[in-house]
């Protein structure tokens, strides 16, 4: 079934938004989502921040458009930082583009994507959702529309209305789904810990993770990899530009891979090009270089999860098996259970990991101890699917 259209305002100028904002902090709840830009930018270039509540008594869902072209978005704090919940998919990207709108972030959240996962949805799209909860079929025809583009099109409306028009809706479907299996305060908690992470930018040393090939760097490689993708990242950050414009991922890895000596040598590595090296970024590359070959080995930061002690590499095996089959024993999608990097975090025995906690420490947590104390075992049930059994326990002490 076609998804009913909205009534839609348009909110272009501060008197607009001054009244906007004055009857959305008094809503219980929220939806908001964002179009914005940044293929070109390092920073994202916002176009429009859409909102959809319940006004008392209205009898349904109002949606408004807020042209962020042609307001100062700060009054949106007001929203953020006051009682109502935010209703959101997949709002990662949302509460940093919010961040740097207007230098807030919402109280509250519930991220209908994550919730989605504890039915076993993963990673899935609003569109996908609104039809499988609602039965309501949404337009995509204007997903890569120009959002940055005046006035807008009335298809442009419609589309960013639908992305928050039945937010509310979803969030009450999916909700009452978890309720029901007992795992809506999983979701409240996994929404509340995007909360928690920083709204800036990742540290810039860490850069080096996103390079296709990192795992293939060994040795001094890897700080030279580490130095130069932070130089690149800073250097991003500082002309608002995608790092890949300031040096390309290829050039990265040439340089990481057989570290020039020279700025004649620079010059020969493969992917790059004069504009790369001008302005003097070819000395600030070969600066970096250098700070790579002198980091001692503890002073390269590895990407999460990566290095396992040898006697552990069974266990994180196993227990990865393990998290896969409990994925589909419990409908929840296995991301949100454990990534490789929980579980070594798990078996490592380091402080904080997340298995430790929250509703993960029952669920995941335990069993893994069991497993590796020797106090249970893994054992294929005939059909192909692994079964976690008790087993006495070994003679001696465990690794915990």
């Amino acid at each position: 079934m076609a998804a009913e259209a909205p009534q839609v305002d348009v909110v272009a100028g501060q008197a607009e938004l001054r009244r906007l904002v004055a009857e959305l902090t008094a809503a219980p709840r929220y939806a908001l989502d964002t179009e914005f830009h940044r293929e070109r930018t390092y920073w994202p270039r916002l176009a429009l921040v859409q909102v959809a509540w319940r006004p008392p008594g209205a009898g349904g869902v109002r949606v408004a458009l807020v042209d962020a072209q042609s307001v100062d978005l700060a009054p949106l704090a007001e929203i953020l930082e006051g009682p109502g919940v935010m209703v959101a998919h997949a709002a990662s990207q949302d509460l940093e583009v919010l961040w740097q709108a207007c230098r807030a972030m919402p109280k509250a959240l519930f991220d209908t994507q994550v919730a989605a996962g504890f039915l076993g949805y993963a990673s899935a799209s609003l569109r996908s959702l609104v039809e499988a909860f609602l039965g309501l079929c949404l337009t995509k025809a204007d997903r890569l529309s120009d959002w940055s583009r005046r006035p807008l099109t009335a298809s442009q409306v419609a589309y960013a209305a639908s992305d928050v028009a039945h937010l509310l809706d979803l969030a009450d479907a999916i909700g009452a789904d978890l309720d029901r299996r007992g795992r809506l305060g999983w979701a409240e908690q996994e929404s509340a810990e995007l909360l928690a992470r920083p709204p800036c930018p990742p540290d810039p040393r860490e850069a080096w993770w996103k390079l296709r090939d990192n795992r293939s760097l060994q040795g001094q490689s890897r700080g030279v990899a580490q130095e130069v993708a932070a130089w690149r990242e800073r250097k991003a950050r500082q002309l608002d530009l995608v790092p890949r414009a300031v040096l390309p991922d290829l050039a990265v890895l040439a340089i990481a891979h057989q570290p020039p000596r020279s700025l004649e040598a620079l010059r020969e590595v493969r992917g790059l090009d004069q504009r790369h090296l001008a302005g003097g970024a070819g000395q600030e590359i070969m600066e970096a270089v250098e700070r790579g070959r002198a980091l001692a080995p503890s002073e390269v930061r590895a990407p999460k999860g990566e290095r396992v002690n040898r006697e552990l590499r069974p266990a994180v095996t196993l227990a990865s098996a393990w998290v896969a089959q409990l994925s589909r024993d419990e409908g929840i999608a296995a991301p949100l259970l454990a990534t490789r990097a929980d579980i070594v975090e798990w078996l490592s025995g380091r402080d904080g990991a997340r298995l430790g906690q929250g509703w993960r420490a029952e669920l995941v947590g335990a069993p893994l101890r069991r497993l590796v104390q020797g106090e249970a075992s893994l054992a294929l049930d005939g059909k192909g699917n692994l079964l976690m059994e008790a087993r006495p326990a070994p003679v001696g002490e465990g690794r915990w």
